[in-house]
């Protein structure tokens, strides 16, 4: 594996082998002595066989359109301040009338 890495660090510093035609690369390839697999992708122009050489694995990304709060926040912190409630005044608003006598 260590060569394929070194292999592919050569071909995309080297403008005449990273812009070379696939038959170009495969032929310098196997000059190089390199693993079947990345002769494979370079001939085919698919990565695939490469990817199974590095054991590379594709990771699956999961959106999350609920992504829950950060530990430590306060519901209270986030929420906007409630206004206060008086009891209603219960007073009339004028005082009695006076009874006649």
């Amino acid at each position: 594996m260590a060569d394929t890495i070194e292999l592919l660090e050569a071909i995309g510093s080297d403008a005449s082998l990273r812009y070379a035609q696939a038959d170009q690369l495969e032929a310098a390839l196997e000059q190089a002595q390199a693993s079947a697999e990345l002769t494979a992708a370079a001939a085919r122009g698919d990565g695939t066989p490469l990817r199974k050489e590095l054991k590379f694995q594709q990771a699956t990304q999961v959106q999350q359109t609920h992504a829950p709060g950060h530990e430590g926040d306060d519901e209270d912190e986030c929420d906007p301040p409630k206004p206060e409630r008086r009891p209603p005044d219960r007073s009339p608003s004028h005082p009695p009338a006076k009874k006649p006598d």
